[in-house]
């Protein structure tokens, strides 16, 4: 499937996370924080989240992190003109929290929000609501056996994400964490989620070597070391002729591999790439506007300005004034 670029929300997203006593934190945080690094290297809420659970009282997490909800799931979707997704999640205890009341609750939700997604053990608790019969769904590992055995109406797939129609169900922390890249790259474009990944370095070429599953979560293998060479050369940028003998390959099939994985001839993602640093440049650092442009692969302020004003509609020296105000 051909990737887009970019795309612009014309409202936030809006997203619900039901959280149940004993969640893990971690799949949590891999949740919202990319989703706020996506607002933050857009510089525009393409994202809006809130924390529910059922009854509005406190939950605590498996680390005994103790969170305060936003609200209780039912007013909360009650309230709410709209919701994109909601995400169930919970991790110890599930069957604890397997009871009519949260059955019930669930099938309510269903019928309000765009999508649901299982976080960990939450695919367990869609399930006994009856939200996955007949459907294919997946969640942590740990527990694929068992809930084959007890939620026979279900496909059962060993899988990191699966989805079908509007369930989405998802294995775990990191698998959250992949899960939400896409649900950025889908709203938002891959130009967004690109930049989000750098937050975070993953998948990232320059970071230490991963295992070849790692790898096979982040796209196409050339794309990845074309996107770290680009990174590695924002100072004295390379021409596609000399990146492509770098990877060994023609440079039409890297142009070919970009438009498919990125949805941008490599020549955009890098001039993306390098604006990007530049704006980090700016917004953090004291470094002259003459400097940046140097760091970042320009022959002048001037041209570093003209491309940014396309990009941003703002010149460096407004951009940066824009930061420090907030």
């Amino acid at each position: 499937m051909m990737q887009e670029w970019t795309k612009t929300p014309t409202t936030p997203v809006t997203i619900a996370f039901l959280v149940f006593d004993r969640f893990s934190n971690l799949c949590l945080s891999n949740c919202i924080e990319p989703l706020r690094a996506a607002n933050d290297v857009a510089h525009a809420r393409l994202f809006d989240w809130r924390i529910l659970t059922l009854d509005g009282a406190a939950a605590q997490s498996s680390s005994g992190i103790q969170v305060l909800p936003h609200g209780a799931l039912g007013p909360a979707m009650s309230g709410m003109e709209r919701c994109d997704y909601l995400f169930v999640h919970a991790s110890y205890d599930h069957l604890r929290h397997d009871d009519a009341n949260a059955r019930r609750a669930l099938r309510r939700a269903a019928s309000r929000v765009g999508a649901m997604i299982g976080l960990d053990a939450g695919p367990w608790l869609m399930a006994s609501a009856g939200l996955l019969n007949g459907r294919r769904a997946t969640l942590h590992w740990d527990m694929l056996d068992s809930f084959a055995e007890q939620f026979l109406e279900v496909e059962v797939e060993r899988a990191r994400a699966v989805r079908d129609g509007p369930m989405i169900t998802c294995a775990g922390a990191m698998s959250a964490f992949d899960l939400t890249l896409d649900l950025i790259a889908q709203h938002a474009g891959m130009a967004t989620r690109l930049d989000v990944e750098d937050q975070f370095m993953h998948g990232n070429e320059r970071s230490p070597p991963q295992d070849a599953a790692a790898r096979g979560r982040g796209g196409d293998p050339l794309v990845r070391r074309a996107v770290g060479l680009m990174r590695d050369h924002v100072e004295r940028p390379l021409s596609l002729i000399a990146l492509a003998r770098l990877l060994t390959c023609q440079p039409r099939t890297l142009d070919r591999r970009f438009r498919r994985v990125l949805g941008a001839p490599p020549g955009m993602v890098y001039r993306h790439l390098r604006l990007s640093e530049a704006r980090k440049l700016l917004d953090g650092t004291q470094l002259s506007v003459a400097e940046i442009a140097v760091r970042c692969g320009y022959e002048s302020p001037a041209a570093m300005a003209r491309a940014m004003r396309r990009r941003y509609g703002r010149a460096p020296t407004a951009l940066r004034r824009r930061a420090r105000m907030g």
